[in-house]
């Protein structure tokens, strides 16, 4: 029950790399936000590579596991959210290696596990609910062969008749 939306976007999928898109929306109309602070609870954070438009900080809990990190705004340039509604918004692209040995876009793993603004926990969907990627395309049957028995069967009736 947070006071904010946290949208986390997989933007793109590079071969050595991938982006992610965070948006933070104040949909509190009784508070502006100065100096917030968004932690990040997510697999891949222990190769973020570049951060656009946020400040960032590993927290490291468990000796050289680093799994959760920090994000805030950098000073006089968007550590306020002052105005509520889609207009009240913050955001930044999040740019991290992949780990070939961990990376995948099944089953939610590119999303967060936990997300906390300002010390409160923000709800998480379920993994299930996350989006699935197609296991194998449509195979469309080839036109070819079509194209064929209709010229056939043509040929048959003009013989016929």
């Amino acid at each position: 029950m947070c006071p904010i939306r946290v949208h986390w976007h997989v933007k793109l999928n590079y071969k050595d790399y991938w982006r992610a898109k965070v948006a933070i929306t104040n949909f509190n109309y009784r508070l502006n936000y100065t100096q917030w602070t968004l932690v990040i609870q997510h697999p891949n954070l222990n190769n973020v590579t570049q951060l656009f438009s946020f400040d960032y900080k590993p927290l490291v809990s468990y000796g050289s596991i680093n799994d959760t990190g920090m994000f805030y705004g950098m000073k006089y340039y968007n550590d306020l959210l002052m105005e509520a509604g889609p207009l009240g918004n913050v955001q930044s692209e999040v740019l991290f290696q992949k780990d070939q040995k961990a990376f995948t876009l099944k089953q939610g793993w590119a999303f967060p596990r936990k997300v906390y603004f300002n010390g409160d926990e923000c709800a998480m969907p379920p993994p299930d609910s996350y989006p699935h990627l197609p296991n194998s395309a449509h195979v469309s049957v080839p036109v070819m062969p079509k194209t064929i028995a209709t010229s056939v069967l043509l040929l048959m009736v003009m013989v016929v008749a």
